[in-house]
């Protein structure tokens, strides 16, 4: 438990979660070598910035749990290179097999690595509306892929995931329990958060941000968001919490960066409906108190103007 320790005291601070800082694991495609965040739980922690060829579109968490009969992997990375890159390290921990990999939701950087599994033989499993996103929109997905990872894209493909869910699929494997679940809409469509309750921790996805702000897309109902946390997701009980982006952490932290910026957003923007204001002026509303937060500069005013917008015919 020392290192969990080390990394929530390292998290509260700032020097750990800044734009500027160079690649973690230069000899790697991944952006950090995975960490053991409990006993059998590691995970790669991503940028908190935007996707670019530098960080090799390695800018959420990749994270794997180690069984005596297989290994789960959640999420499949945003290319076919960035999954290999991430098998080799696991291979470094542990002789078993990958057995299955989960996708949070259906972003690039959560499946455009699915190919490389497919290729591998391992079963991918993704919430229904994660692959119906990716059924609809993979092109897309894979061109802004291609865009800023260039040569570092060869050899990835939109492949869905083969196995779907709805509510819940549990997974047995070598005495540990593992709950692929979906709380309720939040971030994105098809978000999935994954519970070991024996173990007290939970790979939560796009539900929970930590040390960059969280991104507000035109589809997320930021209402349904903090009801789905603050019900749910709060009631799991989590002790540890290896958010979608961010180091490793507990619920008062993820909670602080995600449901309480989200009700201050929509409360700033409620007062400025009330007195009659209008979208340009939206934009314009205080967020100094998250302005510490990576991604502040490019998203702060973005979420703004999007949540205006679903809340002006609330």
């Amino acid at each position: 438990m020392k290192l969990l320790t080390t990394l929530f005291v390292l998290s509260a601070g700032t020097v750990l979660a800044s734009e500027d800082i160079a690649d973690q694991y230069p000899q790697s495609e991944l952006y950090s070598k995975p960490v053991e965040v409990i006993p059998h739980v590691f995970s790669a922690i991503g940028a908190t910035a935007p996707p670019t060829y530098e960080n090799s579109g390695h800018n959420n968490n990749l994270s794997f749990i180690v069984t005596d009969e297989g290994v789960v992997v959640i999420n499949a990375g945003a290319s076919s290179r960035l999954a290999a890159a991430l098998h080799e390290e696991i291979k470094q921990v542990t002789d078993k097999p990958v057995v299955l990999v989960i996708n949070e939701n259906g972003q690039g950087h959560a499946m455009l690595g699915n190919g490389y599994w497919r290729d591998q033989g391992v079963d991918v499993l993704a919430h229904v509306d994660a692959v119906a996103e990716t059924r609809e929109n993979g092109d897309f997905i894979i061109q802004g892929m291609e865009r800023y990872n260039r040569d570092k894209a060869e050899g990835s493909r939109v492949e869905h995931a083969n196995l779907t869910f709805e509510d819940s699929y549990e997974i047995n494997l070598g005495g540990v329990e593992i709950q692929a679940l979906h709380l309720g809409p939040a971030h994105d469509p098809g978000d999935v958060q994954v519970w070991i309750p024996q173990w007290g921790i939970v790979i939560a996805g796009d539900i929970a941000f930590h040390e960059r702000m969280p991104p507000i897309f035109e589809h997320t109902c930021t209402s349904c968001w903090i009801e789905t946390f603050d019900g749910p997701f709060t009631d799991l009980g989590a002790t540890y919490v290896i958010p979608g982006h961010g180091h490793p952490t507990n619920m008062a932290q993820v909670t602080r960066y995600t449901s309480d910026y989200l009700k201050d957003l929509r409360a700033k923007i409620g007062a400025h409906i009330d007195d009659g204001g209008d979208l340009a002026g939206a934009f314009y509303v205080d967020q100094a108190n998250w302005a510490h937060l990576d991604t502040f500069e490019e998203l702060a005013t973005k979420n703004a103007g999007r949540v205006f917008e679903e809340m002006e015919w609330e």
